[in-house]
């Protein structure tokens, strides 16, 4: 499950979290806001807007994955883009997350070729989308760790009405290139499209639908009941469709 950090302010994010968990998420993917998220649609642009302008910096959001960790060992990826890394400090910032407890990075614009800046301290998450080619997809297959996060659409984030087609026949082609676990995201909003895709992927990532929620409730008392009500279903399609 994919939430955006400080959005509505980063208090309510470790609330956020603690909910998500024990409504179901086995993974949380945490955004942190950048000012220029190209990969992203209107939804998550606009939560970047909203955690930027509630204060929500570099330091703050390794502060929350801290608090988070006080009451949750639930795995944890930031996501973002290199440029508030680079700005904050690449070697300073995979040394800070790692002992803040953060478990992954998925960099969205950071290529495979640019292994040299990987640690052994945090994993990196690679994408794969559906125009990339066979050997391009070797490469980022022989660079992933953790897992391979399949982009599920061309285009930005966002909820769609359908799964898109020939996901499962990407994926064969994926794992013909890596053992790795494959989460599939970008267009996942409800039980049914979660289920479907669960049958195919080892994980499934829902993030527009979920962050559209919270930038409509805002920072309502039952912001966290909220989600939760909304997540739980979509974590037990999941678990139907694998056992």
């Amino acid at each position: 499950m994919d939430i955006c950090a400080g959005d509505p302010n980063l208090s309510r994010t470790a609330e956020l979290a603690i909910a998500l968990e024990k409504a179901g998420a086995d993974l949380l993917e945490l955004g942190l806001p950048f000012s220029d998220p190209l990969a992203d649609g209107i939804v998550n642009q606009l939560a970047a807007e909203r955690a930027l302008e509630s204060g929500a910096s570099v330091n703050g959001v390794l502060d929350c994955v801290r608090n988070i960790r006080t009451d949750s060992e639930i795995p944890i990826v930031l996501y973002t883009y290199l440029n508030p890394i680079f700005q904050f400090g690449l070697t300073k910032f995979h040394r800070a997350a790692a002992a803040g407890g953060v478990d992954g990075l998925l960099i969205l614009d950071w290529p495979p070729e640019e292994d040299s800046l990987d640690t052994d301290a945090i994993t990196h998450i690679r994408l794969i989308a559906p125009t990339t080619p066979a050997d391009r997809m070797a490469t980022i297959a022989k660079s992933a760790r953790g897992f391979i996060y399949y982009v599920s659409l061309e285009g930005v984030t966002g909820a769609r009405e359908s799964v898109a087609e020939r996901v499962h026949e990407r994926l064969a082609d994926i794992r013909q290139h890596t053992d790795l676990p494959i989460a599939v995201g970008f267009g996942i909003s409800t039980p049914e499209q979660a289920r479907t895709v669960a049958r195919w992927a080892d994980g499934v990532v829902v993030g527009s639908a979920i962050v559209d929620r919270i930038g409509k409730a805002g920072d309502s008392a039952d912001l966290a009941d909220q989600i939760s009500k909304f997540v739980s279903p979509i974590a037990v399609a999941v678990r139907q469709a694998r056992y």
